[in-house]
């Protein structure tokens, strides 16, 4: 057995308030425990959308009834909350701006929306952004004209990690974050999935920005799951959302990794632990790690699944690398596939 910190998800969509047949706090951290995950940061782009101290107190108020895991909310970024927003900057675990298509009435088009929320948000709080393509390389911009950090999130492409290595070799105050399936899967699985199951935003891009992410691998900062579910008959309909459940498939996929030396152990926790609690300035969590079989060699299963969705791009996938036990703050959350660790138990990081 090895033992890693409790690992830390920074972008995680648990469908709660407006969407609890997909997941819910209590599911959702449910899954997060048997993926390693010891917090998970939220987005806001729930129905109604976290934007003012109303809708976000209400979310919290779910989070602290139901979560199983720590947790943070970011507060998202609207045409016309920059105040309201900047008013939660302690209590958020970030911004959240969503300068691309996003699930809910967040897409911010107009780039003197973006510059209002750069100017109001404190510059020792994170912004998390959502952008893809030429909106990305416009976002790293903002950055440099305002002089402040900023996060940004699943980086899908190959012109978009040679542009953040540009920028990073510049000095502009960028940090970035990759996810499990654009790392492992491509274009090319589309078939295979299913059209409707494999639609995500960013959409699965071609094997040649998928090997561009491991090729600069230096580059990414964070492991981060975006866990988007959606039950398999939406997935299956005539118009299938985009997202994916990631978890708890999440770490054994590192973990394969890992063994198949495109990572080192070191890698993955800076990437899943270190450097998520330094971007978003997160507090220790004292007697809190993760127990892991590294030479278990296993096939997962959409049933073996806690997450409400059960089901996973991943399915019938061989990895290497089983959770056994994960304790949080001195207390047996998870062990050998159950989830012990009761609603509420979870506490907001800030």
């Amino acid at each position: 057995m090895i033992s890693l910190p409790g690992l830390i998800d920074v972008h995680v969509h648990t469908r709660e308030p407006g969407a609890v047949h997909k997941e819910d706090w209590d599911t959702a951290t449910a899954a997060a425990l048997a993926g390693g995950f010891a917090t998970v940061l939220a987005m806001p782009n729930t129905q109604p959308p976290a934007t003012d101290r109303t809708t976000f107190e209400r979310t919290l108020a779910l989070a602290r009834q139901k979560a199983r895991c720590d947790f943070g909310l970011f507060v998202g970024a609207g045409p016309d909350n920059v105040n309201a927003a900047a008013g939660l900057a302690d209590r958020a675990a970030g911004l959240k701006m969503y300068l691309d298509a996003t699930y809910g009435p967040l897409r911010l088009d107009d780039m003197s929306l973006w510059m209002d929320h750069f100017a109001g948000w404190p510059k020792n709080r994170p912004i998390a952004i959502h952008a893809e393509g030429r909106t990305l390389a416009a976002a790293i911009l903002m950055a440099d004209l305002f002089k402040r950090p900023i996060h940004l999130c699943h980086v899908s492409r190959k012109e978009e990690i040679l542009i953040i290595k540009k920028a990073k070799a510049a000095g502009i105050p960028i940090t970035c974050e990759v996810c499990p399936h654009h790392l492992f899967l491509c274009s090319d699985d589309i078939g295979r999935i299913g059209s409707g199951r494999a639609e995500v935003r960013p959409r699965l891009a071609a094997p040649t920005d998928r090997d561009a992410l491991w090729d600069h691998l230096s580059v990414i900062d964070v492991i981060a799951t975006d866990h988007a579910p959606h039950t398999l008959g939406e997935k299956d309909g005539a118009d299938p959302p985009p997202g994916f459940p990631g978890l708890e498939t999440a770490l054994p996929l590192m973990l394969t990794a890992v063994k198949d030396n495109r990572l080192t152990m070191d890698d993955l926790i800076a990437k899943m632990h270190h450097n998520p609690r330094r971007i978003f300035g997160l507090p220790e969590q004292p007697d809190t790690w993760v127990e892991v079989d590294p030479v278990a060699e296993w096939e997962i299963r959409p049933s073996d699944l806690h997450t409400r969705t059960a089901w996973t791009p991943f399915a019938g996938w061989r990895v290497r690398g089983r959770i056994r036990r994960v304790v949080l703050r001195g207390q047996e959350a998870f062990l050998d596939g159950a989830v012990l660790s009761p609603p509420g138990a979870g506490r907001s990081v800030r």
